[in-house]
């Protein structure tokens, strides 16, 4: 027994509990219509803790996309440009190639071929040079020979430091070859990161006993949208559906899978629960995280937002983000943004801020533009509030803001083999042509649907999905 949306509801001729006229004032899909047509349907309680809900957050920075399969696999580009880190080996001319720029081992997988040239430096020297030898021991390929353009060999050209083990940063400018001389040998494959996540299967429900079916209102309408008679309603659901709505944000930010060995998936009960990842696990995999240069609180002065637009500049470069953070870093930004003004130390002056003698003065910052990059600003619900983050303990490594990139990416998308511009950050629902898991919601019980012998009604709210975070190198956490 399915529930329908605001715009699929039929008024039954009298007082029936059915499928086809139940009206769920808390879903979006109804809200609008309830208030628009009425207004003073229920008594309101007092909102003694604000507006309780903390959705919201994942519908203003990202997307929602179906998804047929399991899984969901998405490949990104790698760097365009070749660059790694090297260790001296012998002869003042031979380097171990170790890792890449980003820190991943390369070892014999590395793009340097014969005929390049590239950039050497150490921390107080840079010189130039020209690979004229891959494996020149023939015993290791991950193995190179640079022999030097300004000087007798590179040790001489860069000092005692570039003979330090891992020392060395080695980036490819070019290439240089003879007349008359055969072309490259080998060619380099465009390298590319792939990328999956997988959906979870989230679950709720709300139930009310047979004797307390008293619950139930009704509301009687006539003549809206050609209808007239009743539709009924469960006040007290309303509650559930709420809380349920944000555990479907809350796990979209908080999952992680489980690891090899984790009590999740190899436990003494067996579970076979492995999780998936949510945007804050994949910024802490994947991405960039920042704690401040003063290591007490994130994004104080402009010496942190200098180190995080230098990180940036390494990365995709993405000049318009978004700022989401608690309470504490948000008046922290105010202060150091306010801080800049020439009059800050003996006033506060009314042009910088818009503010006028006769009106209420406003310290309040909604974003800042630093060197090429704008940020935004908005206070993170989910963070401030006691009952969800606001309420945890750890005052070293909680999670004070998180930094997300504004604009699309271009990805490859393995299932429909082809690129496609998509947000950077978006939800998977499981969704077929017989089937939709984005949120479904069903009435089970002996009370109006009487779909079985409990002495009960059963609202049940079931939603299968996984967070998809492209281009998270793109992305900082705030600590």
């Amino acid at each position: 027994m399915a529930i329908t949306s605001a715009n699929g509801i039929d008024a039954a001729p009298r007082k029936q509990t059915l499928n086809s006229n139940y009206v769920d004032f808390t879903s979006s899909a109804t809200e609008g219509w309830a208030q628009q047509y009425l207004p003073d349907l229920m008594e309101q309680e007092a909102e003694v803790y604000g507006k309780r809900t903390i959705a919201g957050f994942l519908a203003q920075v990202g997307a929602e996309e179906p998804s047929a399969s399991d899984r969901v696999i998405w490949s990104e580009q790698g760097r365009l440009h070749l660059a790694y880190t090297a260790t001296y080996n012998d002869n003042n001319t031979d380097y171990t190639i170790v890792n890449d720029v980003d820190g991943n081992a390369v070892g014999a997988n590395h793009g340097i071929r014969v005929g390049d040239m590239v950039i050497m430096s150490v921390a107080g020297a840079t010189a130039k040079g020209y690979v004229s030898a891959i494996d020149p021991d023939d015993d290791d390929t991950d193995q190179i020979r640079v022999i030097a353009y300004g000087a007798a060999n590179m040790t001489t050209a860069l000092g005692s430091t570039a003979t330090t083990a891992g020392a060395v940063r080695i980036l490819v400018i070019g290439s240089e070859f003879e007349k008359g001389t055969d072309g490259r040998s080998a060619a380099n494959a465009p390298k590319f990161k792939s990328h999956s996540n997988k959906h979870i299967i989230m679950k709720d429900f709300y139930e009310v006993s047979g004797s307390d079916a008293a619950q139930v209102g009704w509301v009687e309408i006539s003549g809206e949208e050609g209808q007239s008679g009743y539709l009924w309603y469960l006040k007290a659901a309303g509650d559930t559906r709420a809380r349920f709505s944000d555990y479907l944000e809350m796990t979209m930010l908080e999952a992680e899978k489980a690891v090899d060995g984790a009590g999740a998936i190899g436990g003494t009960d067996q579970s076979i629960n492995d999780g998936t990842e949510g945007l804050f696990a994949a910024i802490e995999t994947r991405g960039h995280q920042s704690s401040g240069v003063t290591g007490v609180n994130a994004a104080t002065d402009l010496a942190e937002f200098d180190q995080i637009l230098a990180t940036f500049d390494q990365n995709g470069a993405i000049e318009e983000n978004m700022l989401f953070v608690d309470r504490g870093t948000s008046l922290a930004i105010d202060d150091m943004l306010a801080s800049m003004n020439s009059y800050g130390a003996g006033g506060t002056s009314y042009g910088v801020f818009d503010n006028q003698e006769d009106m209420a003065l406003n310290l309040g910052f909604s974003g800042f533009r630093r060197g090429s990059y704008d940020f935004y600003k908005s206070d993170f619900r989910y963070l401030n509030d006691k009952g969800t983050r606001g309420a945890l303990n750890d005052t070293v490594s909680n999670i004070r803001g998180v930094v997300i990139p504004a604009g699309v990416s271009s990805v490859y998308d393995e299932q429909l083999g082809k690129n496609l511009k998509r947000p950077f950050l978006h939800v998977r629902y499981r969704q077929s042509e017989t089937e939709s898991r984005k949120y479904k919601t069903w009435v089970t019980g002996s009370v109006g649907a009487m779909t079985s012998g409990k002495d009960v009604m059963e609202v049940h709210y079931l939603s299968e999905r996984c967070l998809v975070v492209q281009g998270a190198n793109n992305f900082m956490l705030l600590n």
